[in-house]
């Protein structure tokens, strides 16, 4: 009579619910449970499905051994998930924070299910559950505390000669500083003790705003008095670096269907017709000498103040489709003795150029007064793209002064009439580094068209492809070549700078450069001659896939230090929001083809990627401290869910590459399946058997949450001299991550994804955006701890500079936002600066 009582009542309709819920989440759990111990993965699944099951049953009878049967369930998934991850805060979020909400409301019902008793277990039970869930947290709180910063023993290096024409400073004179690429300011005005007193002094809005593929990416440079950037879609815009107010606006007409996978410039050079090197081109090239005076200047240099003369001073941009524009810095007035009006398009010699297959979205590196540029072409599309002959413009008069085609050595120009440069070669899709006094630009390369299959590569293709390579500027001709990638199949391209340093070996300083790449390694190298100054290990890779015989049997692994971390990925570290998604994701990794670092790529399962192509480091590059001889490192650690598709399999999915090499006519509207995602997320490698699908960061297509527990992304400070890890921490807030795309909001540092670098100051800080929590900070180069921060109005996918004027230090970011990286779209330029007193 008294169960009958009970069940009347709503609290027994309540309790029948959550049976149901209870007996819905069994079934799910048992069923994937059995298919994850079928495939050899953890046994936890299968038996909490049951347990479920078995609780739910008793609970839609009202009988309390329902609640006991789930309250043992629980204490087992607690032990469980201790055994599997310990103490670490995120790894525990999808294995007990679910079954946390359910205890609490099993608890909730023991006064339905046992009436005056249940209210005294049910009160019992909550204040244990509150004192069980307080040290639970506080031990979890510390078991992942930061650790402190690592006591770096070794002296100081001596400050680090640049061998650049310009410095840092009053001015920002080039994309990574200067062409060494150092991200590095002696400025001192703002520091650790003021920077909490920063505040926004302007903001300017470009008013380019693309509608789809967002991402503008840029750094803006400042000369004199002057701030120089460019917009998403190439506008070039000069700004009073005071005020931020326009000065002047060049639109150089870039047309919408010339937009690659995201409309983005990353900056733009700044030369001066009267400032040719000061080493002429015929002199001996001499190395670096370390202690220079002017090499870490003890306050601001002078402000440049550029000519009167029409285009003395110029500025010069690479567009989406692929011209150079050279403009008066006074008057953003077309340059006339550039080109033709003002304009030169690298494009000529390449042959037939689909629009969007050959874009340049980096900043040009001008060296002895030699524009170097590469460009992008457009990923996945098909094997016979246009060439990534890198070239050698006249910063006067554009004129070409040489073209590099890897697999044409004797070619010293444009190709004879009816030929063009080879198709299909690696490309430079990032920016070079330069060094003025070797008369040597460092070219970051690419890889060949189809990334992921390398069958019918030349070999002239796979010497260069993922190669750093150094060219004389003099010549166009390689002097020397390092590769991080052997036949590359994983698109791990070398997406940062290369940034020059002098590092001490053998008693002497060396002038050398730090090599970031996609993989995590950091390479110290001879910048000479590229002999690795530290030691590089060939190590056994993975065998097989799809391609046994093309998979090199060794893969270069740098011992001076990685980004990546130490263990392969394994079923525990699988993630997601509840324990139903965390076990899909382990059924994915069990069914997946992975034998760890550099897996080769299958077409029969999925494989896995890891790290994905976003990196370890990518196109923001690393910043380096020249007095504490420190690296400041920003990456990524996330995998890619990859599958090579057969080519009919691929064909009946319309994956076709844009402008349809089976057309006798391209057209705009025959653009192909050029996917709306990611990159690599259903390219066709036209012309190769297999087409490829990445799933970048192994994304749940349910929930959107990443498969892998977290961080996702961090900052890390390495001594150069021994690299050894300063100290180590996550980057990115998950305020604006969440599933289903909801913001969380929490302030907690998780480590999201970010693309775009940082600068470092003497006054002992870090400034990065780059995360997609939308905030730009200020980070204690001593300790790694954040010490400042605003939120952004957009995503802050690019690079800060940091400049002086009339004696006020200011901050600079764009807040364009990025489309891939799901951050809100924006054009603003935004600069920060102290009070004035």
């Amino acid at each position: 009579m008294a169960r009958v009582e009970r069940s009347a009542g709503f609290g027994g309709v309540a309790v029948r619910v959550l049976a149901a819920v209870f007996l819905l989440i069994g079934v799910v759990l048992a069923i994937g449970g059995v298919w994850l111990l079928s495939l050899g993965g953890s046994f936890y699944y299968a038996l909490a499905g049951l347990g479920l099951i078995v609780s739910g049953l008793m609970l839609w009878r009202l009988s309390i051994v329902g609640a006991w049967i789930y309250i043992g369930v629980f204490a087992l998934t607690l032990l469980w998930a201790l055994w599997e991850v310990g103490l670490n805060g995120w790894a525990l979020v999808p294995r007990v924070f679910a079954p946390a909400v359910l205890l609490v409301l099993v608890i909730a019902a023991l006064p339905v299910l046992d009436g005056r008793r249940g209210r005294r277990f049910a009160l019992g039970g909550a204040a244990a559950f509150v004192v069980a869930a307080l040290a639970f947290g506080v031990a979890i709180a510390q078991a992942n505390r930061p650790l402190p910063p690592a006591e770096v023993t070794t002296a100081a290096l001596a400050a680090m000669s640049d061998p650049s024409l310009r410095r840092t400073g009053a001015d920002w004179p080039a994309y990574g500083g200067t062409e060494s690429s150092r991200r590095w300011s002696p400025l001192t005005q703002i520091n650790r003790d003021n920077v909490g007193d920063l505040e926004r002094v302007w903001t300017f809005r470009t008013g380019d705003i693309p509608e789809e593929k967002w991402g503008a990416e840029t750094t803006p440079l400042k000369v004199g008095d002057t701030i120089y950037l460019c917009t998403a879609r190439n506008i070039l815009i000069a700004l009073d670096a005071r005020t931020g107010e326009q000065r002047w606006r060049y639109d150089p007409r870039v047309s919408d269907e010339w937009i690659p996978y995201t409309a983005a410039c990353r900056g733009v050079a700044y030369y001066e017709t009267g400032a040719a090197s000061a080493v002429p081109a015929s002199e001996p090239a001499r190395p670096s000498a370390a202690g220079d005076a002017a090499s870490a200047p003890a306050r601001p240099t002078a402000p440049v103040t550029p000519s009167t003369a029409a285009c003395a001073a110029r500025i010069i941009e690479g567009t989406l489709d692929g011209r150079l524009i050279a403009v008066d810095a006074r008057t953003g007035r077309p340059c006339a003795d550039f080109g033709t009006n003002g304009a030169v398009d690298i494009k000529v010699g390449m042959g037939e150029v689909i629009p969007g297959m050959v874009s340049i979205t980096s900043a040009p590196t001008i060296v002895r007064g030699v524009i170097v540029t590469g460009h992008q072409v457009l990923d996945g599309q098909y094997n016979e793209a246009p060439s990534g002959v890198i070239q050698g413009f006249d910063a006067v008069t554009g004129e070409l002064r040489w073209a590099w085609d890897m697999t044409r050595p004797d070619l010293t120009g444009r190709p004879p009439e009816g030929e063009t440069f080879t198709r299909g070669t690696p490309n430079m899709w990032t920016t070079a580094s330069g060094d003025e006094q070797l008369g040597l630009v460092y070219l970051p390369m690419g890889n060949s068209a189809a990334d992921y299959y390398s069958a019918d590569r030349s070999a002239a293709e796979n010497r260069y492809a993922t190669s750093l390579v150094a060219i004389d500027v003099t010549t166009g001709r390689p002097a020397w070549s390092f590769q991080t990638v052997h036949k590359d199949v994983w698109d791990y391209d070398l997406g940062s700078q290369a940034t020059l340093i002098d590092y001490p070996t053998g008693g002497q300083v060396v002038p050398a450069l730090v090599l970031p790449s996609k993989q995590g390694d950091l390479y110290i190298l001879d910048r000479r001659t590229g002999r690795p100054l530290t030691p590089v290990e060939e190590r056994p890779a993975p065998q097989g896939g799809v391609e046994p015989r093309e998979r090199s049997r060794t893969q270069p692994h740098s011992l001076f230090h990685t980004l990546r971390p130490d263990d392969d990925l394994t079923e525990r570290d699988m993630w997601g929001m509840s324990p139903i998604d965390q076990m899909i994701c382990r059924i994915g990794f069990r069914q997946a083809a992975y034998d760890g670092f550099y897996t080769p790529p299958t077409s029969d399962r999925r494989w896995i990627q890891y790290p994905g192509y976003n990196g370890g480091s990518d196109w923001g590059g690393v910043a380096v401290d020249p007095r504490r001889g420190w690296i400041i490192a920003n990456y990524n650690d996330m995998p890619n869910y990859n599958r090579l598709v057969p080519r009919e399999a691929a064909n009946e999915k319309g994956w076709f590459p844009r402008g349809d090499p089976r057309l006798k006519v391209q057209t705009p509207e025959s653009r192909g399946g050029v996917p709306e995602g990611a990159e690599g997320a259903g390219d066709p490698q036209w012309g190769v058997p297999y087409a490829i699908d990445v799933n970048a960061g192994w994304r749940m297509k349910s929930t959107g949450m990443l498969c892998k527990q977290p961080p996702y992304g961090g900052i890390r400070a390495i001594d150069i001299r021994t690299g050894q890890t300063v100290w180590d921490r996550p980057l990115g807030t998950a305020r604006k991550n969440g599933p289903f795309g909801i913001p969380s909001m929490l302030p907690l540092d998780i480590g999201t994804p970010n693309n775009g670098g940082s600068v470092v100051t003497a006054g002992g800080l870090i400034f990065i955006a780059a995360a997609t929590d939308d905030l730009i900070r200020a980070i204690d180069i001593e300790t790694g701890e954040t010490v400042w921060s605003d939120v952004l109005p957009a995503g802050g996918q690019a690079g800060p500079m940091v400049y002086e004027q009339d004696g006020r230090q200011y901050l600079v970011i764009m807040a364009g936002g990025h489309h891939f990286m799901e951050t809100p779209a924006g054009d603003y330029v935004i600069a920060y600066a102290l009070p004035e007193r």
